[in-house]
């Protein structure tokens, strides 16, 4: 049985009030309260990674009336909301107004202008795995297998309003990465079962079950999504005026997206530039594309590559100590994990933090996609290359340390009202994570050779192509085809590794973030030095991550008021 709206309510931690607050900041963190709770109630798979762990083994109502009456609800939350004063409210608060009005802005946005839940079949398959079950002990193995059977339970549910409110022609490239997704979830209930075979024997047979009925409704599903394949056109495209509403909602960025493209370029410009002179110094001496190459064949073999990763997760964290250019919170440990089969299709290389209400633990886990076996060889030598020691080094510093990892620990300690430790802007969560591969390299990491620098520059033209891409294909018309060949010729990318990208950014078009994100952290980190001129770099770091993780937009604004 689901718990009920009051007492999910309640499950949600209150802000703190310092004594002698007024009547409206009471009133506020009660507001505060049920916009956090509506919001995730559509979201209960967000509530749980966040370490909300009353809403385990929930999974979402999408039919067409609950979701009219979570609208309908978000109408009055907003109206209430509008009705409170910021200069009434303490000025904490005043920083929540905002970005409340920001979380159910993008919640009104997601439902009835881009129409997920008529459109995007991965709205209905997301919410469906067992990772953040299996991944981290934050309790015993018999209430985690429950939530995991409860969540099974549901799964024919979601997937019966899948069936019924998709409506065709549906766009191709977003049906193909669903078919994906949902025919990772039989594989993954499966081999999730082996969990509860072997550590909570007690809730096995109602998970086999659950089972049963889930995979049957998988199939089911994905039946509906080849049918709905051979009518599928390629009209995935946002547009110039959703995307530009994307932008505020999501990042609360009023700057109009032909800048954002004419920066995201121009950052482009400069990497290439930069790459062009290191190539020509590095022995023996050439182009982007030869010293590349010759940095792709120094990669790991199949039974290396997560090793290395442990290896280097580990010197980069004595890099942080040795340097102390930010803060290293403790406690801390991260470990290196092959990424969950259910995640593959999409995912090279991520982090699965714990949330900032998880109690717990503080372990992260640092993911790692492997060859897989089925793959033909020249795709297993091209993915082996594109994983290459350099690059790898560098994607551990995005990853761990001093990149989502370190910053999500920040977040834990600093992000203290509800709201904060609820909003996580995705530019600047991959904008620091981008920024720190840069900034070890400034840093001086590993020095005496030009290879971290060119690794290092060689993904930000991935993260400046993601940009352009993105633009391109939502506001420009431009078609796949042409995006995966952006990625090729600007971005120096394989054919399999280009393709992969270029797809992501149909369904994803806020993989602009991690240029975005980091062109706002340096730009801030100029005005901040400007105006500090004495202030160590640390001291920046350890401001900007005490933030949380606000919309870019507002970074410059919030850092000039500390």
């Amino acid at each position: 049985m689901s718990p009920s709206v009051p007492v999910l309510l309640e499950a949600l931690p209150r802000t703190e009030l310092p004594s002698g607050a007024s009547s409206t900041d009471r009133a506020f963190v009660d507001l505060e309260q049920r916009i956090v709770h509506q919001v995730l109630s559509l979201a209960p798979a967000g509530a749980v990674q966040l370490g909300l762990h009353a809403y385990d083994g929930l999974v979402p109502d999408l039919s067409e009336g609950a979701e009219e009456r979570h609208c309908q609800a978000i109408l009055r939350l907003q109206h209430e909301l509008e009705g409170i004063l910021e200069g009434q409210l303490l000025p904490g608060a005043r920083r929540d107004r905002g970005l409340l009005g920001l979380m159910l802005a993008s919640d009104l946005f997601s439902l009835k202008e881009l129409h997920v839940l008529e459109r995007f079949p991965l709205a209905y398959v997301e919410g469906l795995q067992l990772v953040p079950y299996l991944a981290r002990p934050y309790t015993s193995p018999e209430v985690r297998a429950g939530a995991m059977v409860r969540l099974l339970t549901g799964v024919p549910g979601v997937l019966a309003e899948g069936r019924r409110r998709l409506r065709d022609p549906l766009p191709a490239p977003l049906l193909s990465v669903s078919q994906a997704m949902a025919a990772g979830l039989a594989p993954h209930y499966a081999e999730t079962e082996r969990f509860v075979r072997e550590s909570a024997p007690g809730e096995l047979s109602a998970y086999r079950k659950a089972r049963e009925e889930a995979d049957a409704a998988v199939v089911a599903f994905l039946g509906h999504l080849s049918r709905a394949a051979e009518r599928a056109t390629d009209d995935f495209a946002l547009g110039p005026e959703r995307f530009q509403r994307l932008l505020y909602v999501r990042e609360g960025l009023t700057l109009p997206w032909e800048e954002l493209r004419k920066r995201g370029e121009s950052d482009l410009r400069r990497n290439q530039e930069r790459l062009a002179e290191l190539a020509a110094r590095a022995p023996p001496g050439g182009s982007p594309a030869e010293a590349l190459a010759e940095l792709s064949r120094d990669h790991p073999g199949p039974d290396t590559l997560l090793p290395e990763a442990r290896a280097f997760t580990e010197e980069l964290r004595q890099f942080v100590l040795e340097k102390d250019f930010v803060t290293l919170p403790t406690p801390e440990h991260c470990r290196v994990e092959e990424t969950p089969p259910v995640s593959r299709a999409w995912t090279t290389a991520s982090l699965d933090p714990p949330g900032p209400f998880e109690t717990a633990t503080h372990e992260g886990v640092y993911h790692i996609t492997p060859v897989e076996p089925s793959w033909e060889e020249q795709k297993q030598r091209e993915w082996l290359e594109s994983f290459n020691r350099p690059v790898l080094r560098n994607v551990t510093a995005h990853e761990v340390y001093p990149g989502h990892y370190l910053q999500l620990l920040h977040f834990r300690a600093h992000a203290k009202s509800l709201t904060r430790r609820c909003f996580l802007s995705g530019a600047f969560v991959e904008g620091w994570a981008h920024y720190a591969e840069q900034l070890v390299v400034e840093q001086g990491y590993r020095a005496g050779s030009p290879v971290a620098e060119m690794a290092q520059l060689h993904d930000a033209l991935l993260r400046n192509c993601r940009l352009l891409a993105s633009v391109d294909m939502h506001c420009r018309g431009r078609s796949l085809e042409e995006a995966t060949a952006l990625f090729q010729r600007e971005g120096h990318l394989a054919r399999f590794p280009a393709e992969r990208e270029a797809l992501r950014g149909t369904f994803n078009p806020e993989y602009f973030c991690y240029t975005l994100g980091k062109l706002e952290i340096l730009e801030a980190r100029r005005r901040y030095r400007e105006e500090h001129p004495a202030s160590p770099l640390k001291e920046f770091h350890d401001h900007l991550l005490a933030l949380g993780a606000p919309p870019v937009g507002w970074i410059s604004g919030l850092l000039s008021g500390m």
